[in-house]
């Protein structure tokens, strides 16, 4: 309850104007390159996608702005950087190479535009009563189910539908199920019985795509709190409030960005109090580079081969 009135006040503050907002990207080099990086800038200025964003659109009717990092149907595993500041959009890289998400049959890359809601973050120190297991230090990861397909650093607006529990190397995973408002079927996608109702079969290739997607890269099959079931709006609604509230003990100090085993940016425009707080004066805001956008570089063809995975429990 606390942490829901503290996100009332904060949304006070923000709805009125955030809805206006005009957001557009800032590309740093090629896709599929290490030196890769998309910046989002409101109103023509760049602002951390992780802290200045603001995450409701429109409180009062429960409209949410949720980060395209990766668009439905690609394989590029882009995520927020927490490091880096202001906290731009890149490829994750693991031993040295750049990640992509193999196509596990019959799902072809991601299976909707995937990201992630600013403002919130998942605490690693905090362990979770009900899945038993804390929190993986990123911001919390949302699945958009709409029709159109998303472009990264998009900030739509969507509305909350349910959520999923993925056990994640040891660590809780939230997945929270949304829909575009502008979507043909927004309307008619209230809350997650009516996800089934209108798209029958995708909250069960949604069980099986988290499953098995780390299979082909010689890992084991991922498990789900809740025995998989999909939870509705309102408790997906309680965990966004938490991961706020979380967020907010990281913004303003009261929980550490730097400890033995990470360290997060928390450098942003909007909250003077946080020991993060920069002007557009910083070295650190003016050092930002110019857009230098280029064409996206080659993919290895190995990317598109199909994996088939069998005796998948679902």
């Amino acid at each position: 309850m606390i942490a829901a009135r503290r996100l009332s006040q904060q949304v006070k503050h923000i709805a009125g104007t955030s809805m206006v907002s005009h957001f557009s990207t800032r590309l740093i080099g090629a896709p599929n390159t290490i030196e890769h990086r998309v910046f989002i800038e409101q109103n023509g200025s760049v602002v951390s996608s992780f802290h200045d964003i603001p995450l409701f659109a429109d409180q009062s009717n429960g409209i949410f702005n949720m980060i395209v990092e990766v668009p439905r149907w690609t394989n590029a595993k882009m995520e927020i950087s927490k490091e880096e500041p202001f906290n731009p959009i890149k490829q994750d890289i693991k031993k040295g190479r750049l990640r992509f998400v193999r196509n596990c049959f019959p799902h072809h890359g991601y299976i909707w535009n995937y990201g992630a809601f600013p403002q919130t973050w998942e605490d690693p120190a905090a362990l979770h009563p009900e899945t038993k297991a804390k929190g993986d230090n990123d911001p919390l990861d949302v699945c958009e189910i709409g029709e159109a397909v998303g472009y990264v650093g998009q900030v739509k607006q969507v509305k909350v539908l349910g959520i999923m529990a993925l056990l994640d190397e040891g660590e809780t995973d939230w997945k929270v199920i949304v829909v575009d408002i502008h979507d043909p079927l927004a309307s008619k996608l209230n809350d997650i019985e009516d996800v089934e109702r209108h798209l029958p079969g995708l909250i069960r290739a949604t069980n099986e795509w988290f499953r098995i997607y780390k299979i082909p890269d010689g890992k084991g099959e991922n498990a789900f709190a809740f025995s998989g079931e999909a939870k509705n709006k309102k408790y997906a609604t309680e965990i966004i409030h938490e991961c706020n509230e979380a967020w907010r003990r990281l913004i303003s100090g009261d929980s550490p960005a730097k400890t033995p085993s990470y360290e997060i940016s928390i450098r942003n425009l909007t909250d003077p109090s946080s020991p993060g707080f920069v002007t557009r004066n910083d070295s650190t805001y003016v050092n930002i580079p110019a857009d230098s956008r280029q064409p996206p570089a080659l993919i290895d063809p190995s990317i598109s081969k199909w994996f088939y995975i069998s005796s998948v429990q679902v």
